[in-house]
């Protein structure tokens, strides 16, 4: 067993201010009467519907100032109260991901009981923040002439960079999501749920197979700098905040669908000189999303509940499907042009939130979105699997995925196969208003992946030794293509965890806020890879073999790793100046467990 570690100290400071809570919004201001003088002890209320408790309440410092935290996206209105002093009230300031509104006041002295009420347009500058983040509410995402994959709606932000199992599908085809910033690491991007990592515990918890629906999301927001104490990583964090219900039932349905005869094709007289006998078709696409949300009881317990189901079938350019293929004796492709090769791949996601108010001070949040695929099919009459292919094609994978399938070196055949094992998110947080300066916040979460390709349902080809054809003096013998893969199936049976938790203490008056808080993982990651039951594979030349392979990883490869990070930041806002500091210490292991091959 193996057993490495690292420790990181990481300050921060004279930065101006950060964000404060995950992805939350807040408001702050200064209060005052018509000759300048600052007004300590008022209350500040601020009401909205998004709120399920409806009205958060602080009070304005010595220093005249206020600053209320921990506020969802969406419209606000604030009332401004003083004994002896007229009632003054702000309404419709909208919020987006953390940005910080700054709404000033003005109360006048009042023997009688009177009430100003201005409405004007919201802040667009964050005064107080050095913060890079694009935001995007559902209903842009919605309007965007972009595909319903974040994927798709990223390629959109300036200096973002992605990645997904094939760049140019992003617009059909659900997959899994790797993402950088301009100059960076490309996998250096993080996916956070209501603040809780939901990336994969290989490469540094960046990459994620995780799917967020589009249709879960109030709005997401994308980072790219300006993180300080709770940032992991310099790299741009995407955090969805999730849709939460609310006082009245509200749904929606989304459908959409395309078939063969809907799609054309730019398949010249040139790709045909170049030898490209059939052209790539799609040949069948959909996209149904349903949600519904609203009270299970008023003001005290919410819910919102989303199932998507989206896939697509499309052809292979130039291949088909094997007609030598279950033969031992035969070890050439014959393409059989009749059954061209299909990728077909779908993926459903089910998912749950509960928004408790327990008390007046303590809310509760629990969120599970359940996620199965259904990626290529089953060997062709073969009963069972989630998928069959027809007798006019034969399907060999998923367009997309982040499972190897079929293309176009890669006979049907070698496709794997995913079902119906994919994605699981569960999630629990806890938030308590203890005083209107003292919020405390806690959450642990995990993010469950089957991923690699599983064997097809049927595999007749185990006894089967795999080939490469490298075609390097020319293969009209066999198949005519290239780096041809083809005769046996490898496949895999990998999986991972990631389970991380967090929890955190803010003090929060008008001119000053801190916070201290902690974050802890523990990563999983399995993987074992198989092959035919000779554990080898042929290079040929034409159909002549000239190199032999041998597979010798045949037992589990597993890591493990753990984390622990404390960090502290504070921020003082004097006049115009804002200025913060942080510290940050990091602490992580890693090690593998003992694997044993053969007998004791």
């Amino acid at each position: 067993m193996t057993r490495l570690g690292k420790n990181a100290l990481v300050l921060a400071g004279l930065l101006l201010v950060p964000r404060l809570v995950f992805a939350q919004a807040s408001i702050t201001g200064t209060v005052k009467d018509p000759s300048g003088a600052i007004l300590p002890g008022v209350t500040v209320e601020a009401a909205s519907d998004v709120l399920i408790e409806k009205v958060r309440t602080v009070t304005t410092d010595g220093t005249g100032q206020y600053r209320i935290v921990d506020l969802r996206p969406g419209s606000y209105d604030l009332t401004f109260t003083l004994t002896g002093f007229n009632t003054f009230k702000r309404q419709g300031i909208e919020l987006t991901g953390s940005f910080t509104a700054t709404i000033n006041a003005e109360l006048k002295v009042g023997a009688l009981e009177e009430t100003v009420t201005v409405t004007g347009e919201s802040p667009i500058i964050d005064t107080q923040s050095v913060k890079r983040q694009t935001v995007l509410s559902n209903d842009i995402v919605t309007a965007l002439p972009a595909a319903r994959a974040y994927a798709g709606v990223m390629q959109l932000i300036p200096a973002t960079m992605t990645q997904t199992g094939s760049a140019l599908d992003i617009q059909v085809t659900p997959g899994m999501l790797v993402f950088g910033g301009s100059g960076g690491r490309n996998n250096e991007g993080r996916i956070q749920v209501d603040g809780l990592n939901t990336g994969a515990a290989f490469n540094g918890a960046g990459v994620s197979s995780y799917v967020p629906d589009i249709g879960n999301a109030q709005e997401i927001a994308l980072t790219s700098s300006g993180g300080m104490g709770e940032a992991e990583v310099g790299g741009p964090t995407l955090s969805i905040v999730p849709k939460t219900g609310g006082n009245t039932y509200k749904g929606s349905v989304y459908a959409s669908g395309v078939t063969s005869g809907m799609v054309g094709d730019n398949y010249t007289q040139t790709l045909r000189d170049r030898g490209l006998t059939t052209p790539g078709a799609l040949t069948k696409l959909w996209d149904y999303n349903f949600s519904i949300g609203g009270p299970i009881k008023r003001d005290r317990v919410w819910f919102f509940g989303q199932f998507r189901d989206e896939g697509s079938h499309r052809t292979v350019p130039g291949m088909f499907a094997n007609a030598n293929f279950g033969d031992p004796a035969k070890r050439t492709y014959l393409a059989d042009r009749s059954r061209p090769a299909v990728q077909a791949g779908s993926w459903r996601n089910a998912s749950l939130r509960l928004t408790v108010q327990a008390t007046p001070r303590n809310k509760f949040n629990v969120f599970w979105d359940e996620q199965q695929p259904c990626q290529g099919a089953a060997f062709p009459g073969v009963d069972g699997g989630c998928r069959q292919s027809k007798p006019n094609e034969i399907i060999c994978g998923a367009p997309a995925s982040s499972n190897p399938s079929c293309s176009a070196t890669s006979a049907p055949e070698t496709g794997t196969y995913l079902y119906p094992y994919g994605q699981r998110v569960q999630q629990a947080t806890w938030t308590s208003t203890v005083t209107n300066k003292l919020l405390l916040e806690a959450g642990v979460g995990t993010y469950l992946s089957r991923w690699g390709g599983s064997e097809m349902p049927g595999n007749p080809s185990r006894d089967i030794v795999r080939v490469v054809e490298q075609c390097a003096r020319g293969c009209a013998d066999n198949g005519n293509i290239a780096n041809l893969t083809y005769r046996s199936e490898n496949w895999a049976a990998n999986w991972q965890g990631n389970h991380n938790w967090r929890a955190s203490a803010s003090y929060v008056t008008g001119a000053q806020s801190m916070k201290v808080g902690y974050i802890g993982g523990f990563l999983v990651d399995n993987q074992n890879n198989s092959s035919n039951n000779q554990f080898l594979q042929y290079r040929t030349q034409n159909g002549v073999p000239d190199q032999l392979t041998e597979n010798i990883n045949r037992y589990w490869i597993k890591n493990r790793v753990r984390y622990d990070a404390i960090y502290g930041q504070e921020q003082w806002t004097l006049g115009r100046i804002t200025v913060t500091g942080a510290l940050r210490f990091d602490h992580a292991w890693s090690w593998y467990p003992e694997v044993q091959v053969g007998g004791v």
